[in-house]
C-alpha cells in the first residue's frame, strides 16, 4: 500500500466514528488490482437495508429489459396515490430526474414492470446480498419495496463487489444498460479531479412492534469514481443516534466528498 494511504488511513481512523448524531459503521474505498482496501474502517461485513441505493442496481435491470431507453424515457406521469412525501416526487418523472431526486414511486413502476419472476431472478443474478425480495411477513410488498428497510439487505463490502463487478464486466447485461446507469450516477468532477459517480439511500430499522425506528435510520452513500486509467469503487454506511432533521444519508454524501474528493484529500491523489 503507498505512503500516503497509510497516512490518511491512519487520519481517518483517528477521527471520532460519531459526529452530530450519526455513527460512521463503516468506509470503505477499493481499487481494483491493488491488494489491499485503500481504507477499510469499521465493520464492513454486516448487511443492512439498501434503501436508495439500490436504484443504481434497478437501473441496471431496467435498461437491461429495455424499460429505460435514455435518461428521459420513460417519462412517467404522476398520478394521486402515488408516494409523494417529498413535492418534488408530484411531477411527470425521467430516468434523470428518477435518480436525481430519488423517486420512489417511479422504482415501484420499474420493478412492477419488470414482473415478481424476472425483478427477483437479476437480484439473484447479481448476487445482491442476502438476495431476499419477500418483502414484510404477511405483506406481500416484496415487489414494491424489499428494498427499503425491508427483507433485502447487504453489506459495505457486498455493495462495493457489486460495483466492481458490473463495471468490470463480470455480469451478463447489456453494456448499454452499464453505461446508461453510469450516466443516471453520473456526479460530475470533483475539486481534486475525480469523476464521481454514486447513490445515496437512506430507511429506517424496524422496531419490535414493525413500525420504523427513525431514531435509528441508516444513511448510505455508494459508488465508484474515475481519474484516467484508475477507478475506485467505496461505500460508507452511517446509523443516527437519535432523531435529526437532516438525513443520514447527506450526511454519508457530505463526509465522503469531503474526505476523498476534496482538493485537500490525502486519500486519492
Amino acid at each position: 500500500m503507498r505512503p500516503i494511504f497509510l497516512l490518511a488511513c491512519a487520519l481517518l481512523l483517528a477521527a471520532p466514528a460519531r459526529a452530530e448524531g450519526v455513527a460512521t459503521l463503516c468506509t470503505l474505498v477499493v481499487e481494483p488490482g491493488v491488494a489491499e482496501p485503500l481504507l477499510s474502517e469499521g465493520d464492513c461485513d454486516t448487511r443492512v437495508t439498501p434503501a436508495s441505493t439500490f436504484k443504481i442496481a434497478l437501473a441496471v435491470m431496467a435498461a437491461d429489459a429495455g424499460l429505460i431507453t435514455a435518461p428521459d424515457a420513460p417519462a412517467l406521469p404522476f398520478k394521486a396515490g402515488y408516494v409523494d412525501w417529498n413535492p418534488a416526487w408530484r411531477a411527470t418523472t425521467t430516468p434523470e430526474a428518477w435518480m436525481r431526486n430519488s423517486v420512489v414511486w417511479y422504482s415501484y413502476e420499474m420493478t412492477k414492470m419488470l414482473g415478481a419472476k424476472r425483478f427477483e431472478a437479476y437480484v439473484r443474478a447479481f448476487d445482491l446480498g442476502n438476495g431476499d425480495v419477500s418483502g414484510d411477513p404477511g405483506a406481500d410488498n416484496g415487489l414494491t419495496g424489499s428494498w427499503i428497510g425491508s427483507s433485502l439487505a447487504i453489506s459495505p463490502r457486498e455493495q462495493v463487489g457489486f460495483l466492481a463487478r458490473l463495471l468490470g464486466g463480470e455480469i451478463a447485461v447489456a453494456p448499454e444498460a452499464v453505461a446508461l446507469t453510469r450516466t443516471l450516477a453520473d456526479q460530475g468532477e470533483q475539486p481534486n479531479g475525480w469523476r464521481l459517480f454514486a447513490k445515496t439511500g437512506a430507511a429506517a430499522p424496524k422496531r419490535a412492534d414493525g413500525k420504523p425506528d427513525r431514531a435509528r435510520s441508516y444513511g448510505w452513500y455508494v459508488g465508484w469514481a474515475e481519474k484516467g486509467d484508475r477507478r475506485v469503487f467505496f461505500a460508507r454506511l452511517v446509523q443516527n443516534q437519535g432523531a435529526s432533521d437532516t438525513p443520514p444519508s447527506f450526511r454519508a454524501r457530505d463526509g465522503v466528498r469531503a474526505d476523498l474528493f476534496s482538493a485537500t484529500s490525502a486519500l486519492l491523489r
